[in-house]
């Protein structure tokens, strides 16, 4: 009978399905307490581990993005790495206690979590959120990119193997696999999701946003790298090649152009240039840019995640074997300037300027493309790091790559696939997401201050300190503190006319007006 139902009704029924389940899963873990818990994650590690390097070629194969070594650093990194760093994060019952104002901070699950995977990182997304859902005792549900449907489903049935293995409840991870739009705004506006939690293209993190529902959505990247003069460049370079290069440029955190002054371009160019980049002449360039880019700005899908040799046959032109990165050098941003846009694949634009004034003014430039997610900059000067730290990106990373430090691989930052972006770039959270935004923390809160009293406390603030007499209950003496609450306001020394202050506050507001 299922085979005469239509496919996006298929689709739909399933999504029901899965957040009914997922449900029931969510009301049962949230009863579980830190062992039990940590148990599960243990396993799910585990397993992950087990398996990385199989999703990794799964993944590759599946979407011709990236590399299947990195994408298995990708999958360890999602597991054990994440893990090192959330065990020890307080998720649930007393997570804090202030003995002062007496007051206790609670951490409550949130339900059943929806988690949107983008076809760039679709196993370690998966594992990645599964593993922060279950940190914080909540059950999940997967919106798999269709691109990656063989291998996002496979990810998310290991997770949840190996967590109901560990003694979590069945259907605690799940996932669509009749994959459709109505299916995934079925799970986005169902009763029974409570959170959204949206990795992918802009169109599908407004979808999220504009659900109803509270939402963990981030935007797209276009992060400068700015050499600046002290910087030493041979680490520079060597840091924003591993970078750019890591998974084919997949990761939206990773370079989108680089800013030189004009002392150090040389330098810097010969470097690039040692590291097997290509710089492109103007012609090339152009190839490359009506390859990469359809409607606009858009990004030609078929070149996400590709080497410079796939490009660079595609596009027509001739490049040294080995060549790691794309160079193409722009002269502006915006229309007109393709390579100031964000470009997930091994191709950088390349930017020179006079100082750092100018490279100031262009970064800013360049973020409006990708706003409030990723900035870097090269520079042994502190002062230089403050200045740029004004600039509307989440993430300031110096002396490091992109890919590395935005999630946190290189970096002091949480290990995350999930990264915020701030309300420049219209999302709810500016840091990299974690356990920690998957729980209510509700609040006990002791009295500290006497009901019966606490307006005559407050009110015996405004009482006259100079023992003068002051008829402190009187409108006018309200009115004369207002305007000078370190005065008397008498004349007489002994006690405040009202009258006078009154005619006082009358004299001020006619000035007032003539004033005006």
């Amino acid at each position: 009978m299922m085979e005469n139902i239509d496919y996006d009704l298929r689709s739909i029924q399933e999504a029901r399905e899965l957040a009914r389940k997922g449900k029931v899963a969510a009301n049962e873990i949230a009863n579980y307490n830190e062992e039990q818990i940590d148990k599960i994650l243990k396993n799910m590690v585990k397993v992950a581990e087990e398996n990385k390097v199989y999703l990794a070629k799964m993944a590759v194969e599946e979407t011709g993005f990236g590399k299947v070594e990195d994408k298995t650093f990708k999958n360890h990194m999602a597991s054990t790495m994440v893990y090192d760093a959330i065990k020890d994060m307080k998720t649930i019952d007393v997570i804090d206690e202030d003995i002062e104002n007496k007051i206790i901070s609670i951490a409550e699950p949130m339900g059943l979590v929806m988690g949107i995977v983008p076809s760039t990182n679709p196993t370690s997304t998966a594992i990645f959120k599964s593993m922060i859902a279950i940190k914080s005792r909540n059950a999940i549900v997967f919106s798999p990119h269709p691109a990656a449907l063989k291998c996002t489903t496979e990810s998310i049935r290991l997770m949840n193997d190996a967590a109901v293995e560990a003694g979590a409840p069945i259907n605690i991870i799940s996932g669509i696999t009749t994959p459709s739009m109505e299916a995934t705004n079925e799970l986005m506006g169902h009763k029974d999701v409570a959170v959204i939690i949206a990795t992918g293209g802009p169109g599908m993190v407004k979808s999220a946003y504009s659900s109803g529902k509270p939402a963990l959505g981030v935007g797209a990247g276009n992060s400068p790298a700015y050499i600046e003069k002290t910087a030493n460049v041979e680490k520079a370079v060597k840091d924003i090649v591993a970078s750019k290069t890591f998974d084919n440029g997949t990761i939206c955190a990773s370079e989108q152009s680089v800013i030189v002054e004009e002392c150090n371009r040389d330098q810097v160019i010969a470097e690039f240039k040692k590291h097997n980049c290509y710089f492109m002449t103007e012609d090339e360039t152009k190839k490359v840019c009506q390859l990469l880019f359809k409607n606009g700005h858009a990004m030609n899908a078929k070149f996400v995640g590709r080497t410079p040799q796939v490009i660079a046959d595609a596009a027509g032109i001739s490049i040294p074997g080995g060549t790691k990165i794309l160079i193409g050098e722009q002269k502006g941003v915006g229309d007109g300037y393709p390579l100031s846009f964000e470009k997930l694949t091994t191709v950088l634009a390349f930017y020179t300027v006079k100082d750092w004034h100018e490279a100031c003014e262009l970064s800013y430039k360049l973020l409006q493309n990708g706003l409030g997610h990723t900035m870097n900059i090269h520079t042994e000067d502190r002062d230089m790091v403050m200045k740029f730290s004004k600039k509307p990106a989440s993430r300031i990373l110096v002396n490091t790559g992109g890919s590395q430090g935005g999630t946190g691989a290189s970096t002091g930052l949480l290990p995350s696939f999930t990264l915020g972006c701030g309300t420049w770039g219209g999302s709810s959270v500016s840091e990299n997401v974690g356990p920690m935004h998957l729980i209510n923390i509700k609040k006990v809160a002791y009295g500290i201050k006497d009901c019966s009293t606490i307006a005559e406390e407050d009110n015996s603030s405004l009482n006259c300190t100079t023992n003068c007499g002051c008829n402190y209950e009187s409108p006018a003496f309200y009115a004369a503190r207002s305007a000078a609450p370190n005065e008397c306001n008498n004349e007489c020394n002994n006690k405040c006319d009202d009258d006078k202050v009154m005619k006082l506050m009358s004299e001020l507001m006619e000035a007032m007006k003539g004033a005006n």
